[in-house]
């Protein structure tokens, strides 16, 4: 009898089921279709579909818009979401017309329906709240991107602006994002022109964060920018409490290293963690809070950082190093003919530029000495002799030695003064704060918690490659940041379930990382890695019949994962 040829088809699941059961318990999928209706018959795929897509590509490996369809043509189409066949239609001009959709819609009621559930859904702690910004840097003019109305809406201003990605050549939009101190979980993010201020963003942030919270007392931290009178004032009228660092050279700042010259502060430890490097001693952090309030009335809490005290010192020496070097380079170009200032307005502007070059103007000074230099040439061509006559000449030349308080000094003994004042302060710096009842440990803690904010902003810029070049419009760009949004809430979640079932657990980490070395911290990118290869096999006979279906077999390590963030293994065998 002849064999039946049978054909093996392999589609892969890869993290996708992970990602879909916490999409599911998030609730962005009814979310998607309460606010994208499907109201045109022409549509071949329904635009939460789409957009739903879309986040699922961000949290699994980002590719851009236009190669979204060969990313999820290997994938089992039922894990997008979508019917045999379906996946043909995630082109690029589909997609783009579908974040035309999403821009349309309602999205800060979106949003807020989205976040809301969440918080209920996993017990989110609101009472701290973290703020920062970040810029969203695109290429190209984008010349009709100045903030112009779509369909009676806002969109955002693509502009030159303060590039915190040091590309001041290239526009850019403004990101704003608020965690929570619960696991760093978003909570909110608005889009801003590309030159708007950090100092003018929060306190419409601040009222937005009021309003989804739906009480003012939770604490809202944020960097320096916040440090100001007026959005102190706004958040403290209001019922608010925040806490903030002050920027360098504020009276209050100014006052304390003064007062700091002649007074020994009353520290009291905060915080003690172990070395970076075996051997080295623990990091230390003391607080003392200050005699006088800020100028606002507020308290100023003043930490003092063991760690920060080296690597001030360090910076410093460094930029005098640079300082002395910059002088040294100017003297050399006074003393080349080529190259010589001929006034002492130049030589003087030379230098203080190279100095503030060096970041080395505070320390390093410079004294400017003039001389004249006599030469002697004959009136008239030929042999000269005892009737010859010479006509004298005179040039000013410039020379520059490293000076401090306009007093000429060596090399080995600049900057004696300001640096022992400095180094009195090395290592400090002031928070401040409304609330009269947060100890200072509390206050630094909830400051040290800032960096898990930048951590969030950090995949805009890296894995989940922001790539708006590749849209045409502002707010296309706008839609797909939701998108970039509902991706990084995705994958928060996912790290806080994990790290807090380890944390009850007991578990110190799990192997992880390569060689099966141990993990404390999963990130959510390494914790999706390891499902990378998963994939189902089914065998198909010559009538396309499915004969049998291969369901992927889990390792240990992948059923550990699981059952951590408390997904049963079923949702691999589901067809």
């Amino acid at each position: 009898m002849p064999v039946e040829p049978f054909t093996l088809r392999s589609q892969r699941l890869g993290c996708l089921p992970i990602v879909n059961f916490l999409l599911d318990r998030m609730g962005v999928a009814e979310k998607l279709q309460d606010y994208l209706l499907t109201d045109d018959p022409r549509l071949r795929l329904a635009p939460a579909t789409v957009i739903a897509t879309v986040v699922r590509n961000i949290v699994a490996g980002h590719r851009p818009v236009y190669a979204l369809g060969e990313w999820a043509a290997p994938y089992d189409p039922t894990v997008l979401g979508l019917a045999p066949g379906e996946v043909e239609l995630l082109n690029d001009d589909r997609v783009g017309r579908t974040l035309d959709r999403l821009f349309d819609a309602d999205r800060a009621s979106l949003i807020t329906a989205t976040v809301l559930g969440v918080i209920r859904a996993f017990d989110i702690d609101t009472s701290g709240l973290h703020n920062d910004s970040t810029t969203v840097t695109v290429t190209g003019n984008y010349p009709d991107a100045g903030g112009r109305d779509r369909g009676g809406k806002a969109t955002a201003a693509i502009r030159h602006g303060h590039n915190k990605d040091h590309r001041p050549d290239l526009k850019q939009l403004l990101f704003i994002l608020t965690i929570s101190a619960d696991g760093a979980v978003p909570i909110a993010y608005r889009v801003a022109d590309g030159n708007t201020p950090d100092d003018l963003t929060h306190i419409p942030t601040w009222d937005e964060l009021r309003a989804l919270v739906g009480e003012p007392g939770f604490l809202y931290v944020a960097d320096s920018k916040l440090c100001s009178q007026e959005a102190m004032r706004h958040i403290s009228s209001h019922g608010g409490r925040f806490v903030t660092i002050v920027p360098h050279g504020r009276s209050e700042d100014t006052w304390f290293r003064n007062w700091a010259q002649t007074h020994a502060p009353d520290w009291i430890q905060a915080r003690r963690a172990p070395a970076a490097r075996a051997g080295d001693p623990d990091r230390i952090w003391r607080t003392f809070q200050a005699p006088a309030p800020s100028t606002d009335g507020y308290r100023v809490i003043w930490v003092h950082s063991s760690g920060k005290a080296a690597r001030d010192a360090a910076a410093r020496a460094a930029r005098i190093e640079a300082g002395l070097a910059a002088i040294e380079a100017v003297a050399l170009r006074l003393a080349s003919p080529k190259t010589r200032l001929k006034t002492h307005v130049a030589a003087e502007a030379a230098a203080a530029t190279a100095l503030q070059s060096a970041g080395a103007t505070r320390w390093v000074g410079f004294t400017i000495t003039e001389t004249l230099e006599a030469s002697h040439r004959q009136e008239k061509r030929g042999r000269p002799g005892a009737d010859t006559r010479y006509r004298r000449t005179e040039k000013t030349i410039f020379t520059i030695t490293a000076a401090i308080n306009a007093e000429k000094v060596s090399y080995a003994a600049i900057n004696a003064e300001k640096v022992s004042y400095d180094a009195v302060t090395d290592d400090c710096f002031p928070l401040v704060t409304n609330d009269p009842t947060m100890t200072g440990a509390e206050v630094l803690g909830a400051y040290h918690y800032q960096p898990n904010l930048e951590r969030r902003n950090h995949p805009l810029k890296g894995p989940q490659a922001v790539a708006p070049v590749y849209l045409e419009t502002a707010h296309r760009i706008e839609a797909l940041l939701t998108c970039h949004f509902l991706a990084m809430l995705t994958k928060a979640l996912l790290e806080r379930e994990i790290r807090t079932s380890m944390k009850t657990s007991g578990l110190a980490g799990i192997p992880l990382y390569p060689e099966l070395r141990n993990c404390p911290a999963p990130s959510a990118p390494r914790i999706l890695e390891i499902f990378d290869d998963l994939a189902r096999h089914q065998l198909i006979n010559a009538d396309d019949d499915i004969v049998q279906t291969f369901q992927p077999q889990l390792s240990d390590l992948q059923q550990q994962v699981l059952d951590l963030l408390h997904i049963p293994a079923s949702i691999y065998n589901q067809t």
